[in-house]
């Protein structure tokens, strides 16, 4: 164990040294895992996420046919006739962006909604990179709020019995929906203030874009409608919200060719999947896979335990903050899956309830992604579709955003919970 946690530390602090070799930082420490047997081979398979790398390929294709069709173009431009500066405007689209994945994963919703910010960026001639990290912290933040808004909800709701409505209303008190838009609030506030230099006012009167095929927005209503009804079928494979993304780029694909009779409409979607974002998930599913072999989350889980003697306060304190620093750095799939029991045995050693443990522990996993530019996949994918324009996303870009929305949305919902359970 001691041995899989030096390499995992000495791989993040490379991936947060060396941003540009990310995936390959990623996939050389995946392979030393395999070699040295730290992930046995028989658990290779089972440790890469399939789902989620087909969902990003698939977006990432479906995306590159929505910016073709101008449809991004002209929600710029309707956004920019409702706000007064570059200020404003990157507040509105965080809200936007964090309004979808309430329903959406948080993945498909950066994908979806950067080229929009991307447009707004390039008619305003600024920097795209504070708007894109803007969106995807967003969009980690509103993955709590509802049943379908991320992985990990959708394990707790499993794992508690939750259904839909109870994230709205449970035990009959406010539930964590509101706590999570309580956070957005005051996040957006923060947001505000760090872009409170960005005064330059939008130009008004442009004449709007003209959007040459809706087919592709079609398609992206569509992929957001199944993925929700998706969340509402029981024993589904694992890899469905994957197959819908891609059936649904290759029904685009087709439908382009068939339109223009071009070959070249069957590589061109194909191309714009960023294949390096997709390597480092892949390298970093292996890794994470590796750890959880070696035992190192379970360690992390029981000394979260420990620490907490027998005090309730101290208990949900230390598990919703040390969610927030672990999940900085290790994928909270995982973490939350194996933190889920631990929570549930605390809760009956104290003789309380589990439901004041089991939102803290959701939002602080939640969120803490939100700390560092590898913490989350929307993250990755955000700063992927950067590099693919030609920006590069320092660690210090990411956290001077990053770490003050964290404790804008944390400390509200960590005070909603303890007050109301």
């Amino acid at each position: 164990m001691v041995y899989a946690l030096i390499l995992f530390a000495i791989t993040y602090v490379l991936m947060l040294a060396f941003s540009k070799y990310r995936p390959y930082i990623a996939i050389a420490s995946a392979a030393i895992f395999i070699i040295t047997g730290m992930l046995p081979l028989d658990q290779i398979v089972g440790a890469i996420d399939f789902n989620v790398l087909l969902m990003i390929a698939g977006t990432m294709g479906l995306v590159q046919l929505f910016i073709d069709s101008k449809m991004p173009a002209l929600l710029a431009d309707l956004v920019m006739e409702k706000v007064p500066n570059i200020q404003m405007a990157a507040v509105a689209l965080a809200l936007f962006a964090g309004i979808i994945s309430a329903f959406v994963d948080n993945v498909a919703t950066v994908l979806m909604v950067a080229p929009i910010a991307l447009e707004i960026c390039k008619k305003l001639d600024t920097n795209p990179v504070p708007f894109i990290i803007a969106i995807a912290v967003s969009s980690n933040l509103q993955g709590a709020a509802t049943l379908v808004g991320d992985t990990t909800a959708i394990m707790l709701g499993s794992y508690a019995n939750m259904s839909f409505l109870d994230f709205f209303v449970y035990e009959g008190k406010p539930g964590i929906f509101f706590a999570v838009e309580l956070g957005a609030i005051v996040s957006a506030l923060i947001l505000a203030w760090l872009f409170r230099k960005e005064k330059k006012p939008v130009p008004k009167g442009m004449p709007r874009t003209v959007v040459t095929d809706y087919v592709p927005s079609i398609l992206l209503v569509g992929m957001i409608v199944l993925l929700i009804s998706a969340s509402f079928i029981p024993n589904k494979p694992d890899i469905t919200n994957g197959l819908i993304c891609v059936g649904l780029m290759i029904i685009g694909i087709l439908y382009s060719f068939a339109k223009t009779h071009n070959r070249g409409a069957l590589i061109h979607p194909i191309k714009a999947i960023d294949f390096e974002t997709i390597g480092l998930l892949f390298g970093l599913f292996l890794v994470i896979g590796g750890i959880t072999h070696m035992g190192v989350i379970d360690a992390a889980a029981e000394l979260l335990a420990k620490l907490g003697g027998g005090n309730v306060f101290v208990i949900y304190t230390i598990i919703v903050w040390a969610s927030v620093l672990l999940s900085a750095f290790i994928d909270n799939i995982p973490y939350v899956a194996t933190m889920l029991p631990v929570v549930t045995g605390l809760a009956q050693a104290l003789g309380i309830p589990p439901t004041l443990l089991y939102f803290g522990l959701l939002s602080g996993a939640t969120l803490g992604g939100n700390c560092t530019p590898i913490g989350a996949s929307a993250n990755i994918a955000g700063i992927g579709i950067l590099r693919k324009n030609g920006y590069e996303v320092k660690t210090r870009d990411f956290i001077r955003i990053g770490i003050p929305f964290t404790l804008a949305a944390v400390i509200p919902a960590y005070i909603y919970f303890w007050v109301l359970y």
